[in-house]
Order: structure tokens, then C-alpha cells, then sequence
């Protein structure tokens, strides 16, 4: 095996990259070790363009490897990988959000990079995964203008300093502030992927500043390794439209464009209409000329009219200043009293409709993956159906944006969800973009506030979200626009795309992805501020409508109840077999009943059951004092005392020498079966309980006409039994034991 090593320190640990023929059919790979974890980036590019394509085929593949945990995953009757999860996923997403903005668009190669986990140990391969994928097209002959790199960024509460590429444990900690994924290049920031405990902006802008310092140390590593064995780029043919479809568009296009894009319309409809004309003008006059490097050209022309505007006219397509923020509409509940909670969400035309739905702690999600086994207990799942962006298509199943949309707005929740022990639900909000015109995930982050606060989850505060966008100088100069609340063209065309979302106090999640070679931390700030500015006024809408959560949950939802008994009595509650608490199901008719190893019962139901489940339970598992009175019914008499039903699990034994302040000759004579007695608890001893009734009511017995019995000098004084089901001792005798 031929192989070159090169080492670098990052973040306090040895990061390697081992460069060898293990796979030589690649035009570039390359394995990335940090620790015990280790990844494999291969990037290859088909040798002929494909024909009739109109954008550049690039493919991103996650892939998790089972045995990389040293564990035989999967399903009991499969044990194979299957579909990527969707951390595989979200991983593969911020891959391709780091590397495309350095490929040349005009490319029709296929270019294909693939992530395998080979290994993982304490820390996260994601960010291996960024910097591998990176050197295996930057020493590949593959055209690319990089290398760019990746650092994980992460802050607990209360700490001065901090922590790059934090390991697991240090990211699932309760006191963790942030947790910032971000890529950069050249002194700039190229994406942005994170999560936030409500974190001040400064604090975020200090979290990328720290980020900048370790990713300028990953590119002169990364530099170093290409200047040393890196390939010379391959030379590929870029399609380009013709000069006479040039001089056409030229003359008949441009001069129309700028009306087409600033029409004071949202959607881009103007836009459109202008570009089905540019099709039929290419069909009626150049019917030989390739439609796809043609369209391009009218895209281009597009992008520069809306750049050209922004900077140096100071105009927005529809009209808007720059700090605008479209009409805002918002609605709580009001679709259908079977839901739990819903929300509805205008923001100009992007339209969402987000319902809640409450469960109990069985309903939780199970991960069993390669990197993390948890339960989940909240989710946020977004749809985005074609009639959203007014085409057709195929309903159902999910793609890749459809995840990291969800994730994103689910992280952005994430910080102001209730714990466990104050709110045990399960969660689940579904968000469906209805219209879409710019920003769906921060509108279902608006949207999904609602439905939380209409059903009544004790969220710790309201979270909205806004899109901030960037025009900047076409020349490559200084100027450039900061857009708030971008919408379509401005969206497709822009140069960032920068999602923010929070509470007043503070940032919960972030994203940022580019279309440009990078943007100074500058900008960013100014971004972050415009952010805030923008989710404040929405912030004021949305509590205008509902300003805290509803004092109860749904009827319609299930009520949970908690009981709390000792570990060692889960055994007796769930019984051999599981008959026991099976039986409670089905008696109460409760809808689950989940109990956990440290004792805590969750019980569900709807209409009362929970209420008479937590009763039987309690009842099964309580622990009985002396002193404490209850009102029983009389099961059974004895010849020497009664048995006293307490409820449903328990009894007690009243001795006849406790049933009045005198000696009583029967008890049938204070006492028959089914009286409801009055007893009071006098002494507990294992699972035996005495009672008595004279301590509680001396009068009982005689108002029952009880009168006291002659005395008898020949009769024994009153046995002693120990409590139900203890067994009668026989008379008590004076003297030393014989036989003993």
C-alpha cells in the first residue's frame, strides 16, 4: 500500500488525513481521523456531461456503517443498513451546503461525493465528514475552488471560554448554551448550521469569531496537503448559449427585465411570465438552440437586474424597504376541536399550518442509530406538498429538504420545550407549508409556536423566526445590501440565505447557507441584528393573538397523571407477565401507562381513566402509617376480630379488643360484613396492618348496643392476632416458654 500522513493539531487533539491507493479509482479521497473517529471522503465526476440538464448534478452521500460503532445493528430480522437516518441526512445536507458554492454551476459532469464512517468513537464525524469531503475534491482533479473547512463550536452556561469540537457528552449536557457547526474559507464564513439556549447575539457573533480562528488553522492545513500532492484540475467543456441567443436576449430581454422583477408583486409572476416568453422567442426564432444553457442566460440576466437594484437603486421586487417585514397574520386554534393545538402563520405569501399533538412518555420516539440511542419526546416533522409552490407532483414520502426544514424549526423549539418533570407529554408538531414564497421554516417555527401556546404546553417563551438576505456588488466591490425578510427572486437569486429564530431573551437556532465564495463576519453581525429587530415585531403580532399558553391543555387531548412509588415495588405493579398493570388497562380503560426504572409512573387517559388508573396504583403501592384513618368495609368476621377492606389492594385487622373501650363478648355484636367502619391505623408491621376502632369513635359500639361482657376469671384474657392473614397467637400466658 502506497500512503502519505499528515497531522495537525486542532482543538487540543491530533486531526490526520492518510492519503493512500485503497481506493484508486477515485479522482480524490482521502481518510480523516480525530481521535478514535474516522471517516472516508471519495469525490468522483463523470467523464461526459450529461445532455439536456439545467443545473449542475452534484450528489452528497452520508453513509453510516454499523460496524463503525463496533456494535450489529438494525432490526431484529434485519440487520444490514438500510435508509439513511436522519442525522445521515442532515450531515450529507451540510456537506453540500459547505462545498457547492465553489463549483462552477455551468458544469453538466456529474460529480459524486461520498461520506463512509469507518469508525466513531467520543467525537461527532460530522464535522470529519465536512473537512474530508473538502481534501478529497481539493487534491482530485475535479475544478473546485477550494480547500474550505469546518469547526464545531460550542459554549456551556457560565463558561468564559469556548470548546472546539466538543465531544458528545459535553453537547447533551443540560448547561449547554450553543452548539454551532460552521464552515468558512479565505477569512469568511460560508455556512452556518446551530442550535441555542436562547443565546444573546454578542454571544453568537463571539462564537463565530472563535470559529473563524480554528478554521484559518484547517485551511493552511489543508493548503499544505495540496500544494504537496494535489492534481492538476481537469479541463471540462462548460455549455454556454450561443451568440446569437446572446445578442437575441440582449436586444429583446434586458430591456424588459427591469420591469419584469420590480413589479411591487411578491411571487416573482412578472419574472415568470417574462421567461415563458423567452421560451416561445427561442422556439419560434433559434429552434436549434439548446434550451438549457439558453434559460441560463435569462436566470443570469435576472440575478443581475435584482443586484443592480438592490445596491445601487436601493429597490426590492415588490416595493419594500429594506427592513421591512411582509404583513404578518396569525391565528391560534380555531380549526377543529379534536386537535390538541394549531397554529396558522402568514407571512406575506408564505402560508403555514402547524397542529400539535400530546402523548404519553410511551409515545416517544426510539433512536437506536449508530451515533446516538435516545428517547424523543419532542418532535417537529415539516411537509412542503407541491401545491405550496403552485406545480404538481407526487404526494407523500419524504426528501432531504423536507428534513433539515423540519430539524431546523425543531431545533429552534427545542429551547423553550418543558422538561420532563414539569410537562411529561410527548410532542409532535407537524407543520405544512400551504403557500410558499420565501422562508417556510421559520414561518413553521411561527406557526408551531402557536399550536404549542393553543394547546396549552407551558413553553418558557414565545419563538419566532425570520430569513435575512445579502445583494453584493456584481463588480466584486464593497457595496452590498442586507435584505430583511427575503421573499422569492430574492430568495433564488441572493447571494445568503440567513435564518434566525428566538425568543426576546434571545438566538435558538441559526442557518446560513451561500451562493457566493464567502461573507465577512461583518455582514453576519449586521445580519444577527437585523434579525432580532425583524423577530421582535413578529414576536408582537404573535402575543397580540395569544400572549401565554392556555391554563389548560385540550379536552380532547390525554391528561397525564404521575404517581411516584418506590423502585422495588415496579415489580408488584406490573406483576408476572405484565398481568397486573395489563389488567389495570383494562379495567380503567386508560390509553398507556408507563413506568420508568426510577420509579415514576405516567399515566394517560382521557374522560376520567387516568384519574382511576392513578387511584389503583396508588392504592397497590402506598405506604400506610400509623395514625391514619380511613373508612372501611367489613369482608369478613373472625372469632377474634373483623377484616376490614381499606380499598381495593389492602386490608386490615380490627381485633376484638379494638373494637370498644370495654371487652366485647362477639363481634357480631359491633360490627357485621359490609358495614362501612371508621378505623384508624395503630400499628404497621410488614404487610400487616392493625386497626382500631375505639381509638377513632370510643362510642361506636355502644350506639351499636354493644354492652360490656361479665367478666369471667376461668376465661382467658383476648388473644393477639398480627393484622389480616397473620394467623391467631392464642392467648397470652404469663411465664417462661416451654419447648423453645
Amino acid at each position: 500500500m502506497q500512503k502519505r500522513e499528515f497531522s495537525t493539531e486542532i482543538g487540543g487533539k491530533s486531526l490526520t488525513a492518510i492519503f493512500s491507493d485503497l481506493t484508486d479509482q477515485a479522482n480524490g479521497s482521502v481518510i480523516l481521523k480525530y481521535g478514535e473517529t474516522a471517516v472516508l471522503a471519495t469525490a468522483v465526476m463523470s467523464s461526459h456531461a450529461r445532455d439536456g440538464m439545467d443545473f449542475f448534478p452534484l450528489v452528497v452521500d452520508y453513509e453510516e456503517k454499523f460496524y463503525a460503532a463496533g456494535a450489529i445493528l438494525g432490526s431484529r430480522f434485519v440487520r444490514r443498513e438500510g435508509r439513511p437516518s436522519d442525522e445521515a441526512i442532515l450531515s450529507g445536507r451540510v456537506i453540500d451546503r459547505t462545498i457547492r458554492p465553489f463549483f462552477n454551476h455551468a458544469m453538466r459532469n456529474e460529480v459524486q461525493v461520498v461520506i463512509t464512517v469507518l469508525s466513531i468513537d467520543k467525537d461527532d464525524p460530522d464535522i470529519l465528514a465536512v473537512n474530508a469531503a473538502s481534501l478529497a475534491l481539493a487534491v482530485s482533479d475535479i475544478p473546485w475552488d477550494g480547500p474550505v473547512s469546518a469547526v464545531r463550536i460550542g459554549k456551556h452556561s457560565g463558561q468564559d471560554n469556548f470548546s472546539v469540537n466538543p465531544e458528545y457528552d459535553f453537547r447533551h449536557d443540560n448547561d449547554l448554551l450553543l452548539d454551532f457547526i460552521v464552515s468558512g474559507k479565505d477569512g469568511n464564513i460560508v455556512m452556518i448550521e446551530g442550535s441555542a439556549m436562547q443565546a444573546e447575539e454578542e454571544t453568537v457573533a463571539q462564537a463565530l469569531r472563535a470559529a473563524q480562528v480554528e478554521l484559518e488553522e484547517m485551511q493552511a492545513f489543508q493548503q499544505r496537503i495540496v500544494s504537496e500532492i494535489g492534481k492538476e484540475k481537469a479541463r471540462v467543456e462548460m455549455k454556454r448559449a450561443s451568440d446569437e441567443a446572446r445578442a437575441l436576449f440582449t436586444e429583446r430581454m434586458m430591456p424588459r427585465m427591469s420591469a419584469a422583477v420590480f413589479t411591487g408583486e411578491t411571487g416573482g409572476r412578472g419574472i415568470n411570465a417574462l421567461k415563458d416568453e423567452w421560451r416561445e422567442m427561442l422556439k419560434s426564432e433559434l429552434p436549434d438552440e439548446p434550451i438549457g444553457p439558453a434559460l441560463e442566460l435569462f436566470e443570469e440576466g435576472v440575478d443581475a437586474a435584482l443586484h443592480t437594484g438592490a445596491v445601487e437603486e436601493g429597490r426590492r421586487p415588490d416595493g419594500r424597504g429594506f427592513d421591512d417585514v411582509r404583513q404578518i397574520f396569525v391565528q391560534a386554534g380555531g380549526i377543529s376541536k379534536i386537535l390538541h393545538g394549531s397554529g396558522i402563520f402568514y407571512r406575506g405569501g408564505t402560508h403555514i399550518f402547524s397542529a400539535l399533538t400530546l402523548g404519553g412518555p410511551g409515545d416517544a420516539q426510539l433512536i437506536d442509530g449508530m451515533e446516538q440511542k435516545q428517547e424523543k419526546r419532542f418532535m417537529h416533522h415539516y411537509n412542503f406538498p407541491p401545491f405550496s409552490s403552485g406545480e404538481t407532483g407526487r404526494i407523500g414520502g419524504l426528501n432531504r429538504r423536507m428534513i433539515g426544514h423540519g430539524a431546523l424549526a425543531e431545533r429552534a423549539l427545542k429551547a423553550v420545550i418543558p422538561p420532563k418533570d414539569i410537562f411529561p407529554y410527548t410532542i409532535r408538531l407537524v407543520s405544512e407549508s400551504m403557500a410558499s414564497n420565501g422562508s417556510t421554516s421559520m414561518g413553521s417555527v411561527c406557526g408551531s409556536t402557536l399550536a404549542l401556546m393553543d394547546g396549552g404546553v407551558p413553553i418558557e417563551a414565545p419563538v419566532a423566526g425570520i430569513a435575512i438576505g445579502l445583494m453584493m456588488s456584481e463588480d466584486g466591490g464593497n457595496g452590498y445590501k442586507v435584505l430583511t425578510d427575503i421573499q422569492g427572486p430574492e430568495d433564488h437569486h441572493g447571494d445568503m440565505d440567513f435564518k434566525a429564530a428566538g425568543t426576546k431573551k434571545g438566538v435558538t437556532a441559526i442557518q446560513m447557507d451561500i451562493k457566493v465564495g464567502g461573507i465577512p463576519l461583518s455582514i453576519l453581525e449586521e445580519a444577527l441584528a437585523k434579525a432580532r429587530d425583524a423577530r421582535l415585531k413578529i414576536l408582537d403580532i404573535m402575543t397580540a393573538e395569544i400572549s401565554v399558553p392556555r391554563s389548560d391543555i385540550a379536552p380532547s387531548a390525554p391528561k397525564i397523571l404521575t404517581v411516584a412509588i418506590m423502585p422495588d415495588q415496579i415489580g408488584s405493579v406490573i406483576g408476572p407477565g405484565g398481568k397486573v398493570i395489563n389488567k389495570i388497562r383494562d379495567e380503567t380503560g386508560v390509553e398507556s401507562i408507563d413506568i420508568e426504572e426510577n420509579g415514576m409512573v405516567f399515566i394517560a387517559g382521557k374522560n376520567g381513566t387516568a384519574e382511576h388508573a392513578a387511584r389503583i396504583i396508588k392504592d397497590m403501592t402506598r405506604e400506610y402509617r400509623a395514625g391514619e384513618r380511613f373508612t372501611g368495609t367489613v369482608v369478613n368476621i373472625l372469632e377474634f376480630g373483623a377484616i376490614v377492606k381499606l380499598n381495593e389492594h389492602k386490608d386490615g385487622m380490627v381485633h376484638i379488643s379494638e373494637l370498644a373501650p370495654f371487652r366485647v363478648s362477639k363481634v357480631e355484636d359491633v360490627v357485621a360484613i359490609g358495614e362501612q367502619l371508621p378505623v384508624v391505623i395503630k400499628e404497621v408491621e410488614g404487610d400487616r396492618i392493625k386497626l382500631s376502632l375505639k381509638d377513632i369513635d370510643p362510642e361506636y359500639a355502644t350506639r351499636k348496643g354493644a354492652k360490656p361482657a361479665s367478666q369471667d376469671a376461668s376465661r382467658p384474657p383476648y388473644g393477639r392476632h398480627d393484622g389480616a392473614g397473620g394467623g391467631f397467637r392464642g392467648p397470652r400466658r404469663n411465664g417462661p416458654l416451654r419447648g423453645r
